[in-house]
């Protein structure tokens, strides 16, 4: 396909062909450092809008729906105001080392900031959706300097949040905040007022930004404990765009379908980054984005406006867009549909291939190599359940590891072990010393935490994630297999499958199904679906919970922490029964801690004072076998 690497100095009209290894490996023969064209994210966003500077980089659809006039933003126009909110966050006391954090839905001014604050600090995108005390948690970890903020506006509690935690935030110096008319006296100002103010034609900073600067930090790893701040430097971002666009061979002019959130790599890299530096568009579905029901909806009315070439987003999206029927929209511009963030269930893939005949490329990577490493390639035949091949001039290994977690030996073809990975878009560490242990392993590498294979073809297969693992008596069983087997029955939706506590095996294994709209499924009827078609005997769901809706991230993924809670709560809930026979009110609820990971909270009441210390000595033998930690409470 004709076309123009806008980041690629070296490529001229056409995209290289990677239908062979051997093809990747003589594309590798140039020096990477010598292809790239953009030193920063704003360079790339400069070489994006210079292809066609009047054509749309946004095209913001408030309620998702293909009818409505969008809100346009010129390539030209959007380029300008990335400048204006650098001079803007300048103005406001930021330089290269100051942060600049948003907490922002999806709306044209938080593209403008995000990159506004890479061009003149360093961006820390933060999800709105976590807690007051999450959100304070990881502005301060990043010694927040200026704030980002949607307004007080009905439908969303963001401001109220920003109320909550501002005075926590020791290195706070103003707050910026988007459809709100500010209080300067108070160190709050509008965002449309200080962007005027503001040249849209050069830095007011003269700063020439260089790759190896750090260009934002995007918070991973969980929401208790220390925040785990994973630091990007603008030659990591700026590659995961160059690699998007070199293996999708990118058109520039083309429409994007976007609905995810700008604090995951997803969004703000592999998809909005990589768009805008090519000359493309990013068609916004709503402030929700993919959350917003319409999105899903009406997805095929959306393509068949817009003709994006690609269906891309994560596996439950994905899920849920296959169960619509597309009616008589017209959808023929779609050459494939993407996913990533989570394996996309073998069965999804497959029904999207046969009733859309889409090939389905799936990618892996994660936040600290700033996101997509291995990937489908269009060029070659699909082959679900695989995670692909390494992007060029990136690396992969699968090796074993000692009890300390060093490295031991790489592992033989097709041997399971964890996956490790190197190349331009692997991060340099945490922003916390105190998490970099352990996150590296022989040298440079980093350790996904993930267990996998590598075939003889060199592709990649994710065989589960070494914390997902249910450890039933000493044996190891990985989800994956058996929630495959569940997204196959016709009534599931949404399927997960995690260990609940067991005095006995250490840990059992259950399963938890969102089930599709109007459907139904009988007492055992899944765990017989699962008995019969699981190969192994032991993995099989001692029980299958039916739960609407199914608990999801931010970005979309289940949540398998607040799964195993549930079950940890369900099993300790029923081993302290007995207690009720003796007139003893008992609730547990079990849910995350710093220290512990996860804590059961038991809850006594009407206890009289004298006899609390016998009640708890019998609550305590009654969790003694369990390894989860508990508390108790009198009430």
């Amino acid at each position: 396909m004709a076309g123009a690497h806008l980041l690629d100095r070296v490529i001229g009209s056409n995209y290289p062909s990677f239908a062979t290894n051997a093809d990747i490996r003589a594309f590798e023969q140039v020096r990477y450092g010598d292809r790239i064209a953009a030193a920063s994210t704003f360079d790339a966003i400069k070489l994006g809008a210079a292809h066609n500077p009047d054509a749309p980089a946004i095209q913001f659809l408030p309620n998702a729906d293909p009818s409505e006039t969008p809100v346009v933003v010129s390539h030209r126009d959007f380029a300008a105001r990335v400048t204006q909110a650098a001079n803007m966050f300048h103005a406001l006391g930021v330089n290269g080392g100051d942060v600049v954090t948003l907490l922002l839905p999806l709306l044209p001014e938080a593209f403008i900031s995000l990159f506004g604050a890479e061009a003149a600090g360093i961006a820390n995108p933060v999800n709105p959706l976590l807690e007051p005390y999450q959100i304070a948690e990881i502005l301060e970890a990043a010694r927040t300097k200026v704030l980002v903020a949607l307004g007080p506006m009905p439908g969303t509690d963001i401001w109220q949040k920003v109320e909550q935690v501002r005075r926590k935030l020791k290195h706070l110096k103003a707050i910026v905040q988007v459809h709100g008319p500010g209080d300067p006296a108070n160190a709050i100002y509008s965002f449309s007022d200080l962007i005027a103010a503001q040249p849209s034609e050069r830095l007011v900073s003269g700063r020439r930004i260089s790759g190896d600067e750090t260009a934002a930090y995007f918070h991973t790893g969980g929401t208790t404990g220390t925040p785990k701040l994973v630091r990007h430097t603008h030659a990591n971002q700026v590659y995961q765009a160059w690699a998007m666009n070199l293996i999708l061979k990118a058109t520039p002019g083309a429409n994007l379908l976007f609905g995810l959130p700008l604090f995951h790599v997803g969004g703000a890299l592999t998809q909005a980054l990589t768009i805008l530096s090519n000359g493309s568009c990013l068609v916004v579905l709503s402030p929700a984005g993919w959350r917003n029901p319409a999105s899903v909806k009406n997805v095929w009315g959306l393509v068949e406006r817009y003709k994006p070439e690609t269906l891309s987003s994560v596996p439950t999206v994905l899920a849920a867009a296959a169960a619509v029927p597309p009616g008589n929209a017209d959808i023929s511009s779609l050459r494939f549909a993407a996913g990533g963030g989570s394996a996309i269930p073998v069965a999804v893939g497959k029904t999207i291939q046969d009733k859309y005949g889409l090939p389905v490329l799936e990618v892996y990577g994660m936040t600290e190599t700033s996101s997509v490493h291995t990937m489908a390639y269009p060029d070659r035949p699909v082959r679900l359940g695989s995670a692909g091949l390494p992007v060029p001039y990136a690396r992969v290994r699968v090796v074993k590891l000692d009890d300390d977690g060093k490295f031991e030996r790489d592992c033989a073809t097709g041997e399971i072990g964890v996956v490790i990975m190197a190349g331009p878009g692997v991060f340099g560490g945490y922003l916390n010393e105190v998490h970099n242990k352990g996150a590296f392993i022989d040298g440079n590498w980093v350790n996904s935490g993930d267990l996998g294979r590598l075939d003889a073809d060199g592709s990649l297969w994710i065989t589960g994630r070494a914390k997902d693992l249910v450890i039933r008596g000493g044996h190891n069983i990985d989800p994956t297999p058996i929630e495959d087997i569940l997204f196959q029955h016709p009534a599931v939706g949404l399927a997960a499958v995690v260990g609940q506590p067991d005095a006995y095996a250490g840990e059992l294994p259950v399963g938890y199904v969102q089930l599709k709209p109007g459907a139904a499924a009988e007492a055992g009827e899944l765990e017989a679906f699962v008995r019969e078609r699981s190969p192994e005997r032991a993995a099989v769901p001692v029980q299958i919970f039916p739960i609407d809706p199914m608990p999801l991230t931010g970005v979309g993924k289940v949540f398998k922490p607040a799964l195993r809670w549930d079950a940890a709560t369900r099993v300790f809930t029923k081993v302290l029964a007995p207690l009720a026979e003796k007139g003893i009110a008992c609730s547990v609820k079990v849910g995350p801690h710093g220290s512990h990971g996860s804590l059961a909270t038991v809850t006594l009441a009407d206890v009289p004072e004298q006899k609390r210390d016998a009640v708890a000595d019998e609550v305590r033998a009654m969790l003694a076998p369990f390894v989860l930690r508990h508390e108790i409470v009198f009430t």
